[in-house]
């Protein structure tokens, strides 16, 4: 299974435009080679390099969405798959965009395809998510974009 977007390539700079900087909007991503026996696809974009003075865990997520329809192989710019919208951590649904305190960060968006569907209302965390996955991934694929803000 793959995850690209057209808007930056693996390892590269996120656009400002999908950050706080810019339009704060979803990037457009393509999935390809989805395991035909799929009943589900989950995305989560996370940043594993928040300073410990923001936050304890030095986790932000920045997007999580589940129960996505399997057929589904493009998520246009700005525009939400369907498919079921957790909590990011600023207690949001839907996506939020990069926005780093201190330095470059490195963004990454983790699809996965699940042999089931998740029996999680909407709102649920992205540790909620990963509880209720285990067992069920049969592929996954990984997109990792940077990003540090500009000077003002």
């Amino acid at each position: 299974m793959k995850l690209t977007s057209p808007a930056f390539i693996e390892g590269g700079k996120i656009p400002s435009k999908f950050s706080c900087q810019g339009e704060n909007v979803n990037p457009e991503l393509l999935f390809k080679d989805v395991p035909s026996r799929t009943k589900a696809l989950v995305l989560i974009v996370d940043d594993p390099d928040v300073p410990e003075f923001v936050r304890k865990d030095r986790m932000y997520d920045h997007w999580v969405i589940y129960n996505i329809p399997p057929t589904t192989m493009h998520i246009p710019e700005n525009s939400p798959p369907l498919g079921i919208q957790g909590r990011n951590t600023s207690g949001d649904l839907g996506y939020t965009g990069p926005c780093p305190p201190d330095r470059e960060h490195r963004y990454f968006f983790k699809l996965y395809a699940l042999d089931a569907m998740l029996s999680l209302a909407e709102g649920a965390s992205k540790a909620e998510v990963e509880k209720a996955m285990q067992g069920h991934i049969i592929a996954e694929a990984q997109l990792i974009g940077r990003y540090e803000k500009h000077p003002v």
